[in-house]
């Protein structure tokens, strides 16, 4: 009896142990995945651009391994994350926080989780490929922009919807222009 006692013990010590050591080794994990700041030879990783030489906010998407791919807009990295294979890829993904820092040059210090993030499609702010898409923390900061260009603010999984359903428009208009040049 004091042995299967003794087991118990020293069975749930080791778990302990195990849980603890699994803790540990999960926010080691998080720490690879913080964003990093753009730097002037940055490149996006879709179109080559120099990211620092364009307005309006980045994006960067980090793999497990903590490799950091950077792009040029919020847009450009939202639509290469659409991508099923590169939402596998990318453990975790960043843009600007807007209501930081200005449009001609956001503050790397103000980097959001992309899916935390609430977005305002903004056409009628320099950007570099693409329409802009302006991103923040604080959707009371995000409505005051929308309302700026009387638009709407919208969450991380609206813009994905509205993302996918402009490519399928544009695959469409693509399949068609096609069909009717044969």
């Amino acid at each position: 009896m004091k042995l299967s006692q003794h087991l118990l013990t020293t069975a749930m010590i080791v778990l302990s142990a195990l849980l603890v050591a699994c803790n540990q080794q999960d926010k080691q994990q998080q720490v690879q995945h913080n964003p990093v700041a753009f730097h002037s030879a940055d490149e996006c990783h879709v179109c080559g651009m120099a990211i620092t030489r364009f307005p309006g906010p980045k994006g960067q998407a980090i793999n497990a391994q903590g490799k950091v791919k950077k792009f040029c807009s919020s847009a450009e990295m939202l639509n290469w994350w659409l991508q099923p294979e590169n939402q596998v890829s990318a453990s975790a993904i960043y843009v600007h926080d807007m209501s930081q820092g200005s449009w001609d040059k956001p503050d790397d210090g103000h980097l959001i989780e992309a899916q935390l993030a609430y977005y305002v499609v903004a056409p009628d702010m320099p950007g570099s490929m693409g329409t802009p898409i302006a991103s923040f923390a604080d959707q009371q900061a995000a409505e005051l922009f929308a309302a700026d260009r009387k638009t709407t603010v919208m969450n991380f999984s609206q813009l994905k919807d509205a993302l996918l359903q402009q490519q399928l428009s544009s695959a469409a208009q693509h399949a068609d222009h096609q069909h009717m040049n044969h």
